[in-house]
């Protein structure tokens, strides 16, 4: 099998959770046996957005997306765009645009992938299609644990609900985002806790609000970190910002993209009476997140 060819696991893969990882491996296991990469062909927004008109807030950005696929043994991403088009496409259309102009050599698909105009193609179809062109392709069945079915509407309840140590276990790797660092009001730099501001993307689920134990990649270093996500109360914000403050850098990341990795929620968003009580709560919070990060 030529090299040019691509094993391709197909589907939206918000989160990139557990669930999605099974598909990936079987992907990956695949390829390898055909000697070609492995594939992914995903879409640029959420297909319920044309759907059915409301699109669900995103676990992950399309960036962040792309960078778990990659880490997870992906070789190519194809994003296609989810548009009219593409939506009333016929299913063995979208089967031919993968074969023809992608180069698919296997399929792999999630055992209640829909596609095609009106979702009228599923596993069964097109398991009969590649049948017929020679093709190999897989279903993978549906994923559980704790009894539940792993999905992307679950974990972004999870998050909602502050339950970040469960979603982490549900999406096989800690809750992530990618963001360039925004100015503040720098009110942080005046107490000694001097924190980096990112927006939260509108597209994007918001997790309950409050402070977060988490690690920040940043020049390519990881630091330790407190964050908080929330519209900061204490000094009368009025829209939510991830504020990480990196424990042992020194520096100016103004400009600069990071990644935040959730791992522990400490406590909810609080009002404090002056900005000197709310710099001893968030040394607290410091030691705390030392503390949980030694332990493991």
């Amino acid at each position: 099998m030529s090299k040019d060819k691509i094993v391709f696991a197909v589907g939206f893969f918000d989160g990139v959770h557990i669930g999605h990882q099974a598909l990936l491996s079987a992907c990956r296991d695949l390829a390898n046996k055909l000697s070609c990469k492995a594939g992914v062909v995903t879409f640029s927004s959420h297909p319920d957005a044309l759907v059915s008109g409301a699109a669900p807030k995103l676990i992950n950005t399309a960036a962040d997306r792309r960078a778990l696929l990659t880490a997870y043994g992906i070789d190519c991403v194809v994003e296609l765009p989810f548009d009219k088009q593409l939506m009333q496409m016929p299913w063995q259309e979208f089967f031919r645009l993968l074969v023809e102009a992608y180069q698919a050599a296997g399929l792999v698909c999630g055992y209640d992938f829909r596609f095609g105009d009106k979702g009228q193609g599923n596993g069964a179809l097109l398991q009969q299609a590649c049948q017929e062109k020679g093709m190999p392709c897989l279903i993978v069945p549906e994923q559980k644990l704790e009894g539940i079915t792993v999905s992307s509407t679950y974990i972004r309840q999870l998050l909602e609900q502050g339950e970040l140590e469960k979603a982490n276990i549900f999406l096989g790797h800690p809750y992530r985002l990618t963001g360039k660092v925004v100015p503040g009001r720098q009110l942080g730099r005046t107490v000694g806790v001097p924190t980096a501001n990112l927006e939260l993307p509108e597209a994007l689920v918001q997790p309950r609000l409050g402070v977060y134990a988490c690690k920040v990649t940043a020049e390519g270093r990881q630091y330790l970190a407190v964050t908080n996500v929330g519209n900061r109360p204490t000094v009368d914000g009025h829209h939510i910002t991830v504020e990480p403050w990196l424990l042992d850098f020194n520096g100016d990341l103004y400009g600069k993209t990071v990644t935040v990795e959730f791992f522990k929620f400490l406590r909810p968003e609080k009002k404090f009476p002056d900005l000197e009580q709310l710099s001893l709560q968030i040394q607290k919070d410091a030691q705390k997140t030392r503390e949980f990060f030694e332990k493991t």
